[in-house]
């Protein structure tokens, strides 16, 4: 059926019932998505109060009945509003068949949640949690008629206890979290690993293939930190989150798995850290009554103390098809290179290379590379962990599902360079055009710690002088003892317990209710639009 509206001598027709044209009594038009209205209800009386008294009269006397459409307004910096439309017509048939029309189409979009399982972190960030869930978030989902179980969390680790055994996730659409980054990764290991246990599946073996989560993960940020929504929606912003989700969006995503040896230690969706964000992280854990300014403290103090640590990294670089960490290939909204899909025999080959690998590091012509020497940082970025503070994040052409993460190595430089490299993390410039960094696109690498390493002549040589006070840097054992001296790993926000590790990229293991960061936004409308739409012409 043709929706139809008509505005003086103007006519807006829908002959694909794919979008809907507003118009205005100043001749601007808007077009909106069928699959971007939220709803679309009858409007009663009370409702058009907030219009101009001589407005509403004369409507309610020429026009006494009416619908009202809420859709998606895109605003400025990617955020989104709920605006309403509303169309007033003398016919009281053409008004319910306009609501009938358009909630057709609306139950077409199979993609859109019904029912939700939304964990409230109550004690994250500034603690507002549960009234940003209640009064921006609950309203939108009411409107949209979305049901959600409510469940508010007592302690750590609360959420994912539950999804891990108690949660009946036949019933629900998606989970929801209402939090930071800290609270995401409950979500993530409780459905990840509810998901591997209902298929049998070992997560403590690192060859392991993972099965994806049939469940969506929606992020409502309220928390300290709010990387992982910034960099998949484009904001942190509560409503807008809460419209990607009402919406039905869906984005992929690549989840890394950190094991020590055969036993799993944790996923990680955004950055794995050694050194200085390890050791970062660590002071900050000490410090977590100061709330969010403990990380500016912790980094200051991280900074000024500026060690670094030795290790060996190996690597398997990814395909040169989906590009590398310099190429300035953004990730964005419908990403050509995320669309890829490594096949399954692809993947079994890839993880029995990583096995193989694991038990034992050489130098060989398995196409793995090996890197030994002294490391400030080493970092694996799988998103572009972009900020309100580092706008293009640590790595700004990472892909969200592409299959491999970004490897980034900065070796022993001085304070100076060091703090160069920092600064460009909040500007234009290239962060990796240093002769200290290097970056490569992997899928799989490990890192072992010097305690742990085949230990060669040269380096014993070399480590002899340290502890002898000849070698050219100080005298001090306490500085210069590389071969004792280990950090720990930031694992999005949590420290694991080995330094030792092994990592690999699962291929679009999870799904978010999101779709990447557009690229271009839309028109801005300040003011919602109203249509006056006449009796239909019989003749």
């Amino acid at each position: 059926m043709d929706l139809i509206a008509r505005t003086g001598n103007k006519q807006i027709i829908n002959k694909s019932s794919v979008t809907v044209h507003l118009l205005t009594t100043e001749a601007h038009s808007h077009t909106v998505l069928v699959c971007e209205i939220v709803a679309v209800r009858k409007t009663e009386e009370d409702d058009t109060k907030n219009k101009s008294q001589k407005k509403a009269k004369l409507g309610s006397q020429l026009y006494p009945h009416a619908f009202t459409v809420s859709y998606v307004r895109r605003m400025r910096h990617h955020q989104w509003r709920c605006s309403d439309v509303t169309f007033q017509c003398a016919d009281l048939t053409l008004c319910e068949q306009w609501v009938q029309v358009i909630n057709e189409q609306l139950s077409l979009l199979t993609n859109r949640p019904r029912s939700l399982l939304v964990y409230i972190n109550p004690f994250g960030g500034k603690r507002h949690g549960t009234r940003i869930y209640e009064q921006k978030v609950a309203p939108l989902f009411r409107r949209a008629c979305i049901s959600a179980d409510v469940i508010v969390t007592e302690r750590a680790n609360h959420a994912r206890d539950h999804l891990k055994t108690e949660a009946n996730l036949d019933k629900y659409d998606g989970v929801v979290c209402v939090g930071g980054d800290g609270m995401f990764g409950e979500i993530l290991h409780g459905l990840v690993t509810r998901t591997q246990t209902d298929h049998d599946v070992d997560q403590n073996q690192p060859d392991a293939e993972l099965v994806p989560c049939s469940l969506r993960i929606g992020i409502i940020p309220a928390g300290s930190t709010d990387c992982i929504c910034f960099a998949t929606v484009g904001t942190s912003d509560p409503v807008t989150s809460a419209l990607h989700i009402i919406v039905g969006d869906s984005q992929p995503m690549d989840v890394c798995s950190a094991h020590h040896g055969d036993v799993f230690l944790r996923y990680s969706v955004s950055l794995l850290g050694y050194g200085f964000y390890g050791d970062l992280l660590t002071y900050s854990e000490r410090k977590r009554w100061l709330g969010p300014a403990r990380y500016d403290l912790s980094g200051v103090k991280t900074f000024l103390s500026h060690k670094c640590y030795k290790g060996t990294v190996s690597f398997l670089p990814a395909e040169d098809d989906v590009g590398n960490p310099r190429d300035k290939l953004l990730c964005r909204s419908g990403c050509q290179v995320c669309q890829r899909k490594t096949s399954s025999n692809d993947k079994r080959r890839e993880m029995s290379a990583e096995k193989e690998k694991s038990a034992k590091v050489s130098d060989d012509d398995s196409g793995w590379g090996v890197i030994r020497g002294k490391f400030i940082t080493i970092n694996a970025a799988s998103m572009s962990c972009a900020c309100p503070r580092s706008p293009k994040g640590l790595s700004p052409s990472a892909h969200l599902a592409d299959g491999t993460t970004d490897l980034i190595l900065v070796r022993k430089c001085s304070r100076l360079d060091f703090f160069r490299h920092l600064v460009r993390h909040t500007n234009k410039d290239d962060q990796f055009d240093h002769s200290f960094v290097e970056v490569y696109r992997v899928k799989s690498f490990c890192f072992l710690p010097p305690d742990q390493e085949p230990v060669s002549l040269e380096d014993l040589s070399e480590t002899q002088l340290e502890k002898t006070g000849c070698g050219p840097i100080c005298s001090a054992q306490t500085t210069c003892d590389y071969s004792k001296a280990h950090s720990s790993w930031s694992c999005d926000g949590e420290i694991l317990p080995h330094a030792a590790i092994q990592v690999s990229v699962q291929c679009q293991l999870i799904r978010l209710f999101a779709r990447g960061i557009e690229e271009q936004q839309q028109c801005v409308f300040e003011d919602p639009c109203t249509l006056w739409a006449p009796e239909p012409n019989t003749h």
